[in-house]
């Protein structure tokens, strides 16, 4: 059963921001980390932009060139076949390209229920290994420091990276922590028994089983081992894709986690819909999981969150905290960043032993 919506706002919208290059369009400013940052709500929002120009016959299939400067393939239709709204696959080799690419963009928003400014500090793709744009950015606050975790997409697959900052204005990378294909990574903001651990995202080619969400662990927060599996997608909702959405945060007896789910679909060239579940897990072992909802408790409703770029999508990845209520900040139909505020108890409560 759904959660009551406190309150909830669209926070940004594609036509908010310019584009990098004049010949590019913002298609979607969504899936935003959040972080509470002295007084202010900090967001680091993914842009995901687009060529403007058509070329009858051909599709563009832009990506960053070693200099840091966009760039774009023109790719004649006769050697690509559609896949869903985002990517397509180039017949000859079935290796598949974005038909946008990303970066990352810092917005300030004070109590966190609207926009103050959108800054014009940007986190660009850096390395061949961030070729066709970095996405989905998930913030923790550790020692002193704005860890995020982001999605690095090239040629070479989808992998995860880290990278640090403590003002919002310089940024240091980590590199990648997660080798391809593996995505959805969120840190735990605190040691647990000696070490750090993190939620992720096994996206594997052949599908022995459901969706799985993963458990690692590292002393470093650079190298990870000992994974094991944490959810596999039991309901209706989840059974095409499973994976953490914001990061956990403490909560009386364990570790609270939203997460998103997406239901399965043999529609060619459909995205499942998105929804949000939450889990809790053991304060000691989050590896263990001590209660979930057996049930969704978000789903796309609004207007904004049932029509875009890709239909019927709420992507949580950024919460924050206040006094009795939780703000919960989300993709909408992979086309704007939006808020919703839920009461803390009645999310608790619908928590139910496993």
């Amino acid at each position: 059963m759904p959660l009551k919506r406190l309150f909830e706002r669209v926070l940004l919208r594609p036509a908010d921001l310019e584009p990098s290059r004049d010949d590019f369009e913002v298609v979607g400013v969504f899936n935003p980390g959040a972080v509470r940052v002295k007084d202010e709500v900090i967001l680091l929002v993914r842009v995901a932009e687009r060529p403007r120009e058509e070329r009858p016959g051909y599709t563009a299939l832009p990506r960053w060139s070693n200099h840091g400067e966009l760039a774009v393939d023109w790719v004649s239709n006769e050697e690509l076949e559609p896949v869903d709204p985002r990517v397509v696959m180039r017949t000859a080799d079935g290796l598949v390209r974005l038909t946008f690419t990303s970066h990352l963009r810092v917005v300030r928003c004070g109590d966190g229920r609207s926009v103050e400014e959108i800054t014009d500090i940007r986190f660009l793709p850096g390395s061949e290994l961030e070729e066709y744009g970095v996405e989905d950015p998930r913030i923790t606050h550790l020692y002193g420091r704005y860890y995020f975790t982001y999605v690095a997409v090239s040629r070479h697959g989808a992998a995860t990276a880290l990278a640090l900052t403590t003002d919002f204005r310089d940024f240091s990378r980590e590199g990648t922590i997660f080798c391809c294909e593996n995505k959805d990574v969120v840190l735990f903001p605190d040691w647990i028994d000696g070490a750090h651990a993190a939620l992720h995202r096994p996206n594997p080619a052949t599908p022995f089983c459901r969706p799985e969400m993963w458990i690692a662990w590292s002393q470093d927060i650079i190298h990870w081992g000992h994974h094991g599996v944490l959810h596999g997608g039991g309901a209706d909702w989840e059974t095409g894709r499973v994976g953490a959405g914001t990061p956990p945060i403490r909560v009386p007896g364990g570790w609270l986690e939203i997460y998103h789910g997406s239901r399965h679909t043999t529609t060619p060239g459909a995205v499942g819909k998105y929804s949000t579940g939450a889990l809790l897990l053991h304060p000691e072992n989050p590896a263990r999981i001590l209660r979930r909802t057996p049930d969704s408790i978000f789903e796309p409703t609004a207007e904004y969150e049932r029509s875009g770029f890709v239909p019927d999508v709420v992507f949580p990845t950024g919460i924050v905290e206040t006094d009795d209520t939780f703000l919960i900040y989300y993709g909408a139909a992979d086309t704007c960043t939006a808020v919703v505020e839920f009461s803390r108890e009645e999310l608790m409560a619908t928590l139910v032993a496993v």
